[in-house]
């Protein structure tokens, strides 16, 4: 590792600040890919918002050390950590491209379930009978929105099941990433963490690019999702520019502030904020594409959400977590 670890308190308040802030760029981040998505593929809209992404996030490295915070001695930590993120955002995007908002969303949201899960196993964070608990709860929620019919395909044909799993996976990947980012943010700065994401996310981009651009292994697919991931790359028209633009901004934003509240706090307390995300991605299926969640999905929201929440409840009372146990060191 580069330099000497810095130490990171439990969960401050500024930790639950940033987690929220992420969420609600994610929530408008997921509404323009979303919006795009039908026109555009998914590896052209990951360069642009990556290639504005990382210049926001080079301006903030400026105000946290300068260039020399991107020096590291565990680049394969750093490269597996942006793959993670990378496989996260894609299988993500591609159930976004044939699921309703709030379904993706909500089935992702196992995520901060794994997290407290991965941050036993890998952190050695103390998991007790209530978090456990909690894990299968969440899980049982999955259970319930998984039921036939659900991802945007026709009862029967079984494509559904497999769009289902899109926001597991990605979820999975989402949750190992965040577990590694509290790991490897003790000895790094948040913006240089930023930095690495969109690096990866620029390299990856454009190896499809390279590989698919053109568009010819989209050729004959009729999967909405793997179209969404395979068609070519199309220049954008005038007024979608604005909308590329807003999504490089909210990429390097969504970047920084996770990396920043998972690098001060507590991943298994931090991680229980995520949920905040929940009722804004219902509201925006709802205002922004006339997507009404159905009972199934509410019920398995609930469970998800109510597990997770507990989890941060049970942990408030039992050792106060929001409050600090010393400094943060800044610097």
């Amino acid at each position: 590792m580069t330099g000497r670890p810095r130490p990171t308190e439990e969960t401050p308040p500024l930790a639950i600040l940033l987690i929220v802030a992420g969420m609600v760029l994610i929530t408008i981040n997921d509404s323009l890919i979303k919006a795009l998505g039908g026109d555009y593929p998914l590896h052209q809209m990951v360069f642009v918002r990556s290639g504005i992404g990382i210049l926001f996030s080079l301006l903030i490295l400026q105000f946290e050390g300068g260039f020399r915070e991107l020096r590291t001695s565990t680049p394969g930590l750093h490269l597996l950590r942006g793959l993670l993120v990378v496989l996260s955002n894609m299988t993500y995007f591609a159930a976004l491209a044939v699921m309703p908002l709030a379904d993706a969303v909500a089935l992702f949201f196992i995520a901060p379930l794994l997290i407290t899960l991965f941050s036993a196993l890998f952190l050695k964070e103390r998991v007790g009978v209530h978090r456990i608990t909690a894990i299968l709860v969440g899980f049982a929620g999955v259970l319930v929105m998984m039921r036939p019919g659900m991802g945007g395909a026709g009862p029967g044909d079984g494509s559904e099941r497999w769009t289902v799993l899109l926001p597991l996976l990605a979820a999975a990947a989402y949750a190992a990433m965040q577990v590694l980012t509290r790991k490897l943010g003790v000895y790094s700065k948040a913006s240089a963490l930023a930095v690495y994401i969109q690096g990866v996310f620029l390299a990856v981009s454009v190896a499809f690019y390279l590989v698919a651009g053109d568009g010819r292994f989209a050729e004959g697919v009729e999967e909405e999702s793997l179209v969404f991931l395979l068609r070519a790359w199309t220049w954008p028209a005038p007024g979608d520019w604005p909308l590329f633009i807003a999504l490089g901004i909210m990429s390097g934003g969504i970047g920084y502030l996770l990396s920043a509240a998972y690098k001060m706090g507590n991943a298994a307390t931090v991680s229980s904020f995520e949920y905040t995300a929940l009722p804004m991605a219902i509201a925006s299926g709802w205002l922004v594409f006339a997507e009404v969640p159905d009972l199934w999905v509410l019920a398995g929201t609930v469970l998800i959400a109510g597990a997770g929440i507990h989890v941060f409840m049970r942990e408030r009372q039992r050792r106060s977590p929001i409050a600090p146990r010393r400094p943060l060191r800044r610097g």
